[in-house]
């Protein structure tokens, strides 16, 4: 009992230190001009490609060490020359992008002569857990610092020493540039304990971000203490209205669904409008198939192929992140708004048609993060936005929604400039 106290209690230490480091950082990162941020950027982008061989020798040992991770999971975790390539162009297009800090929102003045100002300000330190993709390590810990905020960065197990690789070359970046180390910080540490103490470090933490599974996020969403921006599935849809172009429509389907099914950008459920399910069911089904994509279906989908399995009321919640897609006929638009409402999570979601009426009922009724007309569901993604990098998608409605860039880790300040006046 008395040694597991006291790796209790050298944890508990561990964390704080590394909260007061990351607080303390945080005051001067917030600080920072722009260019030195981006002089950051850029040298940890040159490390990164620097050390390509280094990084893959140790996401090669975190694969080796997967044991049985899913195949999402594995897909996730795994890095190679593109991907390692990505981080860093992403590093750089953060860098390309405007500071977010210090810019003025709203300029006023008072008949009383007081101008007031709406400052935009970082939110201070940012705690992010993660599971299974290192990259979020460079992405996070990038947009942090682009945003003025420090991070302390918790990823999974399973991704440790590629964690750490990529961290290694953040700080090399940072001191490059002469900004504090501290400024982002790799949980040292695969206890998992870790994540109990990161969220009720309300002292240190100003907010928690979690990309993972529903469970973990759900968990952190329950338990933390600090707030949470999160996300807890993207079930996503594409919805193929009876004025669609069934060419077009074919290539939304099957782009958004088999481009990266393990991405939660990827669509989930396929809803056809029952007007054309006689002419575009069959192709849509057919080619989901083909392309190795297992189809559940009710009734009408089921006729179409012997390969097309019976659709449960479970699929139509459900978010597979791999080739499985739930299918099912509607009747209109409305009734397809409804379905997404009540069973999608808010996530990304598309009508494919030339219906313009249509489309703008759909995308003005439809409440989720992201909506669509005539395009894939993997545009639900910061880098296609033109935001750069990003750290998740928000369910969320507070604060941040969609694509969480570095414009959305800010919050503002009132500053108020007067001469002398007081208030009668």
């Amino acid at each position: 009992m008395s040694a597991l106290l006291d790796t209790a209690d050298a944890l508990h230490d561990q964390m704080l230190a590394l909260g007061r480091a990351a607080r303390a950082a945080s005051v001067s990162l917030a600080a920072a001009p722009g260019p030195d941020k981006d002089r950051a950027l850029r040298a940890a982008a040159a490390a990164i490609r620097a050390n390509k061989a280094a990084i893959q020798a140790a996401n090669d040992a975190d694969l080796a060490n997967a044991g049985d991770l899913s195949g999402p999971l594995r897909e996730r975790l795994t890095l190679n020359d593109e991907r390692i390539e990505a981080m860093a162009k992403g590093l750089e297009d953060i860098a390309d992008f405007p500071d977010p800090i210090g810019g003025v929102l709203a300029d006023w003045t008072r008949p009383n002569g007081l101008n007031i100002q709406r400052v935009r300000v970082p939110l201070g330190v940012i705690g992010i857990i993660y599971e299974s993709r290192p990259n979020v390590t460079a992405d996070a810990g990038g947009l942090c610092l682009k945003s003025g905020n420090a991070a302390i960065l918790r990823g999974g197990s399973e991704s440790v020493q590629s964690s750490r690789a990529i961290a290694a070359c953040l700080a090399e970046g940072l001191r490059a540039a002469g900004l504090p180390e501290d400024a982002i910080q790799l949980v040292p540490t695969t206890d998992r304990a870790a994540v109990g103490h990161m969220l009720r470090m309300r002292e240190f933490i100003d907010v928690i971000i979690p990309r993972g599974g529903k469970s973990l996020i759900q968990r952190i969403a329950d338990e933390s203490r600090v707030p949470v921006i999160k996300h807890l599935d993207g079930n996503c849809h594409v919805y193929v209205h009876a004025g669609a172009d069934l060419d077009k429509a074919r290539k939304v389907v099957l782009n958004a669904k088999m481009r990266r099914t393990s991405i939660c950008g990827a669509a989930e459920t396929l809803l056809v409008d029952r007007a054309i399910a006689d002419t575009a069911l069959a192709p849509l089904v057919t080619d989901l198939l083909n392309a190795g994509c297992a189809v559940r279906g009710d009734a009408a989908t089921q006729a179409v192929d012997p390969r097309v399995t019976p659709v449960d009321a479970a699929d139509w919640d459900t978010e597979y992140l791999d080739a499985i897609i739930a299918c099912g006929v509607v009747d209109g638009v409305d009734a397809a708004i409804d379905h997404i409402n009540r069973h999608g999570s808010h996530h990304t979601d598309s009508i494919v048609t030339e219906d313009a009426a249509a489309a703008e009922r759909f995308l003005q009724r439809i409440d989720s993060g992201i909506v669509l007309w005539n395009a894939s569901t993997q545009f639900a993604d910061g880098g296609q936005f033109g935001m750069g990098a990003e750290i998740g998608i928000s369910t969320d409605k507070f604060h941040a929604r969609g694509p969480v860039g570095a414009e959305q880790l800010t919050s503002y300040k009132y500053v108020v400039r007067g001469n002398g006046q007081t208030r009668p």
